[in-house]
């Protein structure tokens, strides 16, 4: 088990025995010898190969790598699997979102627009020659100009965000 573990370890941190046997200050028949089973580690050893291969030294003596990978790999999936359904569920409520902005910026406009036709333009009816009629009757003929000439762009605009927000089946 030990003897695997070793193997298995050195092979997922890509080492080769060589380097692994710089890196533990042993030569490379020791590495070698140990991933065959014909000698073990010394506590000391142990410890040191625990550090190098990251891991716990219980992971070395007992627990199988492979076994552990699997589970490890397990987990990861699940976690994944778990933050894909947060991003699916947070990009969903912002479609829905931006789908119900657009329909009431399309009602806004349809309103304003209908509010604007009907009415008898009262900023004609205003005494310019009063200063505060003067500013608000050019303040509301600056929107009523404004507006008639960008509600169409903006009802449109609003028309292909509804269409392109809308739930696909």
């Amino acid at each position: 088990m030990l003897s695997e573990n070793i193997r298995n370890l050195r092979k997922s941190k890509g080492l080769s025995q060589e380097e692994l046997a710089v890196k533990l200050n042993v030569v490379r028949q020791t590495v070698s010898k140990w991933e065959q089973g014909l000698s073990v580690p010394d506590a000391d050893m142990l410890i040191s190969l625990s550090e190098v291969f990251e891991t716990p030294v219980s992971t070395l003596l007992g627990e199988s790598v492979a076994a552990q990978e699997a589970e490890d790999l397990k987990a990861i999936s699940e976690k994944l699997e778990v933050i894909n359904l947060q991003l699916a569920q947070r990009k969903e409520s912002r479609r829905k979102a931006l789908h119900w902005f657009f329909i009431i910026l399309c009602a806004v406009i349809i309103i304003t627009f209908i509010v604007l036709a009907l009415t008898d333009n009262a900023y004609f009816k205003l005494d310019f020659s009063d200063p505060e009629n003067a500013v608000v009757g050019t303040l509301f003929h600056a929107f009523a100009w404004t507006f008639f000439r960008a509600a169409p762009i903006a009802l449109i605009g609003t028309i292909a965000g509804i269409i392109l927000t809308r739930k696909k089946r």
